[in-house]
């Protein structure tokens, strides 16, 4: 006769115990993986402009039996980084897992007045990304130097790896937060810090509603829709809940999500 193992609390709540900060949290994949981290044991900060959007989302984690906190900020700001970070410190303490996830995808085609596009994109994709690393690191590298675990988990995008036209802009910003994260995981990897980059593909979220140009809009569902299902935010959720919840010496440093139609 055999009988069913019973899980352990470290394994149904693996990151109990830990703060993590999402950026980008508003909705799609921010959203989710906030959710899904705290369903797992972490006290959550989500951190997004659209305030009233984190206050709903804090409150379905709440009711569900999570920790969570909403702090409007903007990561194009790096005061109202650092103002956020202060109050997640207050509220939570250290900050020892950092999502950094805020990001735009904008069409950029020449001749159509992409330079304000462009511009936008680099503020939020690249320099946001940098503020997010500035404003965090800290608390990362004290974290790990308490012996605890210590995660930075940026979302980048498949597009940093190919051709994507008519968004050349947010191509090269996420080949920029990319590369850059490889840079980050040989300064901070000797202070047992874990890098790890998410280059997703095409993924089910509000991204492509914002896109703008009714044209490109019209070519980026008809290519879409030859890819069957997609992938959703949550899916791209659990793969970064994975890699935060891996013993210390194991850093997943790179890892794809794609819908497996795609190329």
């Amino acid at each position: 006769m055999t009988t069913a193992a019973t899980q352990s609390p470290s394994s149904v709540r693996p990151l109990a115990g830990r703060v993590a900060v999402v950026t980008g949290a508003s909705s799609g994949i921010g959203e989710a993986t906030a959710r899904l981290l705290a369903e797992q044991g972490a006290r959550v900060a989500l951190l997004a402009r659209r305030a009233e959007r984190l206050s709903g989302h804090v409150a379905r984690i709440d009711a569900a039996g999570g920790r969570a906190l909403a702090v409007p900020a903007d990561v194009g700001d790096p005061a109202s980084l650092t103002a956020a970070a202060d109050r997640v410190r207050e509220r939570f303490g250290r900050v020892d897992l950092v999502v950094n996830n805020a990001g735009l995808a904008l069409p950029d085609l020449l001749g159509r007045g992409s330079a304000g596009n462009w511009q936008r994109m680099i503020e939020v994709n690249v320099s946001g990304a940098l503020s997010v690393v500035t404003t965090f690191t800290p608390d990362l590298i004290e974290a790990a130097a308490d012996g605890g675990l210590a995660d930075l988990v940026t979302v980048s995008s498949a597009a940093a790896q190919v051709v994507l036209p008519g968004f050349a802009g947010y191509a090269a910003t996420k080949a920029a937060v990319s590369h850059f994260s490889r840079n980050l995981r040989a300064e901070l990897g000797p202070h047992h810090v874990r890098v790890t980059t998410i280059e997703p593909g095409t993924i089910d979220t509000e991204l492509r509603e914002h896109l703008g140009d009714p044209a490109i809009s019209a070519a980026v569902e008809e290519a879409v829709g030859a890819l069957g299902d997609l992938p959703t935010g949550t899916d791209v959720a659990e793969v970064i809940a994975f890699a935060a919840s891996r013993p210390r010496h194991v850093n997943l440093s790179l890892l794809s999500v794609l819908p497996t139609l795609e190329a």
